[in-house]
């Protein structure tokens, strides 16, 4: 048993999925730190772990849940004095490279797919098409700036500025915590790195956004020895979960479609 054992271990996360404040109906795979948190304490904690390595594939999601797990797992690596490996899978995109700046130390594939280092807002508007079907639209606010971005309503350019604002602070965040991580690592420009590109693993690396190219399983045999014992801490979804959330019935159905055909669209950017 590997509690009792005195075989070096190295705790894997799975950090698979898109980053969202909360577990989605219709969605098996959804990150957030309310869903990671004993996760991530049970591997720092676990007797003998020698390291943690964190197993990401994300094509990214909510900057704040990016924030928050990577904050967590920096905060967890420093109070229990053990180091963070990332090994990047198919991708770490935007809030999945976020995640992967937690490590100390980056790998990927070379064929991964990295980068997206940016803000994006995307939405749809329907103004046209309520006129086309007689439909008039009424919103009444208190506060100007309540009925912002309505897909109802034509757009306001105040709106567009207010959003690109925001969007402009949430980069300049991203920016600071890679260059806080990374520091003289990146190897190009600003220009370069931050403008929200793609690279794969391979021009990752020679970018200086991923360290070395390599699975987890090599690499941490070569580290720590080649007894060293694999011990997977990714949270599991329930039997209850599974049963009742994975087929919606009802009320549900359209939601789960949408949010789908959401995810879908994220993922097959990439090419997944």
């Amino acid at each position: 048993m590997l509690f009792f054992s005195k075989t070096p271990v190295v705790a894997l996360i799975k950090l698979s999925g898109i980053i969202s404040p909360e577990g989605r109906i219709g969605s098996k795979n959804n990150l957030n730190l309310n869903d990671l948190s004993d996760s991530l304490i049970k591997a720092f904690t676990f007797k003998n772990v020698k390291a943690i390595a964190l197993l990401v594939n994300s094509p990214g999601g909510s900057p704040v849940q990016s924030s928050l797990i990577a904050n967590r797992i920096r905060e967890l690596s420093l109070e229990k004095d053990l180091p963070v490996y990332c090994f990047i899978e198919d991708v770490a995109a935007s809030g999945g490279y976020w995640l992967s700046c937690a490590a100390d130390k980056i790998y990927a594939i070379e064929s991964s797919i990295v980068g997206s280092i940016g803000v994006i807002s995307s939405g749809f508007g329907a103004v046209e098409a309520i006129k086309k079907i007689g439909i008039e639209r009424r919103v009444y606010t208190q506060g100007k700036n309540k009925g912002m971005l309505d897909p109802f309503l034509p757009e306001r350019k105040e709106d567009i500025d207010q959003i690109k604002s925001i969007q402009k602070d949430l980069h300049e965040q991203f920016i600071e915590w890679i260059k806080k991580r990374r520091g003289k690592r990146i190897k190009a420009s600003d220009d370069v790195v931050f403008n929200a590109g793609i690279w794969s693993g391979r021009k990752a690396k020679e970018l200086g956004l991923v360290d070395e190219i390599g699975d987890y399983y090599n690499t941490m045999k070569k580290k720590f020895g080649k007894d060293v014992k694999f011990k997977d801490f990714s949270k599991k979804q329930s039997w209850f979960k599974q049963k009742f959330f994975s087929n919606s019935r009802g009320d549900d159905m359209i939601e789960t479609v949408i949010k789908c055909i959401d995810e879908k669209i994220i993922w097959s950017k990439y090419g997944l």
